[in-house]
């Protein structure tokens, strides 16, 4: 592939829909090739979910569809739950400052501080004059190909009233963390205790002294669980992962149980587990995930959401009817988020501007396919399709960074996100605090100095 030089003949109008993570780097990204580009945002700043506020939705399970959404599903207590080290963009190294008293300098740090890493992300790079706050995407469609060139008609909704443009690409980076998923349980229409969904969870405080019952064992359920934990009389865990007959005592808690599935709810405030055991609880908390949500996105059906896959998709970011015109950022999950949206940015701008080619609509169907059908021959449910276990996800980043002849993903970096990832496992109420890779951290760090001394006025930041 060509280096970076943008033909400005190629010079493309292109929104990006969301400023978080996935929709800064995508700006960035996009102007770097050269292109003329407008961040539409509905909320008042950057971060997406990482913009944290205490607000959360007047229905708790999120099931009306009429509620004013709040975009962020963030809990107070929220630290990340891999090594700051491997979550920064590549050329952007999410570093401790221990020398600015304001910042979080923990390994895995809070909610505030990656959003403050955005922040200087967004300063260094001048994102914030690409960006246009409190303006919510109403509708996004095709419009009618001129000279073989389609564009894209996008209305948009201010304090300023509604606006109509064209653009001639549109990139999506709303995000996944909105709408929330629900588990299914035989008899809940009449259990008399209250239902909340993890999107609408803060603080512990309104479980004291309660018996709560939280479906979901990843990454929220397990927070979430520990956080209650510290207020509420008894807290049991529900987890699909576990065989039918689990019922255990959490290590370290006297007042945690880990539980199989549900079996049923009854309208006298009992639960009763496929392991038989029954507990009578107050609150049942959704820790079940999210489904992707595009309510603004028209395609005329070439785009879909079927239980939860977000196709066809070539290669988890193009449809291959509207490419390139149209292009999703940020759909995997289970994944070192913030690298991958930035490879997956490169590879769109540079197929925007002509310097790195798609296969034919065909082939990328033909592709897409192959794929879906490697899933099912592997029984992977179809709600799985995004998500990128064991070495997918960087032998997808490697991929990306190839088609924009990119550095591939750093060994150090691949080597922390494995450690870590078992660490969550292994030992998932101290993980955050200890750990046994400081030999990938100087290997990191050598790397941030390397990349830090073209920015000497940032080298300081590195001094422990």
């Amino acid at each position: 592939m060509a280096p970076s030089n943008p033909d400005p003949t190629s010079t493309l109008h292109v929104a990006v829909i969301g400023a978080g993570a996935a929709g800064l780097v995508a700006a960035r990204e996009l102007r770097r090739e050269g292109h003329s580009v407008v961040v539409l945002e509905r909320g008042s700043q950057i971060g997406g979910v990482w913009a944290y506020t205490s607000q959360v939705e007047p229905d708790p399970l999120s099931l009306d569809p009429t509620r004013p959404v709040v975009h962020s599903s963030l809990y107070k207590s929220l630290r990340t739950n891999i090594p700051r080290e491997c979550m920064g963009f590549t050329d952007f190294p999410f570093a401790a400052r221990p020398n600015d008293g304001s910042r979080d300098p923990r390994r895995h740090p809070g909610h505030s501080e990656v959003l403050a890493y955005l922040r200087d992300f967004v300063k260094e790079f001048d994102i914030e004059e690409m960006i246009r706050f409190e303006t919510e995407v109403v509708k996004a469609e095709p419009a009618a190909e001129e000279e073989n060139c389609r564009k894209w008609k996008v209305e948009s909704r201010n304090a300023d009233g509604v606006a109509h443009e064209i653009y001639d690409a549109v990139v999506v980076c709303n995000g996944h963390y909105t709408e929330p998923r629900h588990a299914l349980i035989a008899g809940i229409d009449t259990w008399p205790g209250k239902q909340v969904h993890s999107h609408n969870y803060r603080v512990p405080d309104q479980f004291k002294d309660q018996v709560v019952i939280v479906i979901g064992s990843s990454a929220s359920g397990v927070d979430i669980s520990r956080d209650i934990g510290k207020v509420a009389k008894e807290v049991h865990v529900s987890s699909r992962s576990t065989s039918p007959e689990t019922y255990e005592k959490l290590p370290g808690y006297d007042n945690l149980w880990l539980h199989s599935t549900i079996e049923t709810a009854r309208e006298d405030g009992s639960v009763v587990f496929k392991n038989e055991k029954t507990v009578y609880a107050d609150t049942i908390m959704h820790c079940t995930g999210y489904k992707y949500y595009f309510p603004f996105l028209d395609t005329k059906g070439e785009v879909t959401v079927e239980d939860n896959r977000v196709g066809p998709l070539y290669k988890h970011v193009f449809p291959p009817a509207l490419a390139p015109g149209l292009s999703f950022i940020g759909l995997p999950w289970q994944i070192t988020p913030f690298p991958m949206f930035e490879l997956q940015s490169k590879w769109i701008a540079a197929v925007l501007s002509g310097r790195v080619s798609l296969p034919s609509q065909d082939e990328m169907m033909e592709d897409t396919k192959a794929f879906y059908d490697k899933l099912e021959a592997s029984g992977i449910p179809v709600r799985y399709t995004h998500l990128m276990p064991d070495d997918s996800q960087f032998e997808y980043d490697n991929w990306l960074a190839d088609q924009c002849d990119y550095p591939r993903i750093e060994k150090w970096r691949e080597e922390m996100f494995y450690i870590g990832f078992k660490r969550i496992y292994a030992q998932s109420a101290t993980y955050r605090d200890n750990w046994d890779d400081d030999h990938l951290i100087v290997e990191a760090y050598n790397d941030f100095v390397k990349f830090m001394s073209s920015y000497p006025e940032l080298l300081p930041l590195l001094k422990t």
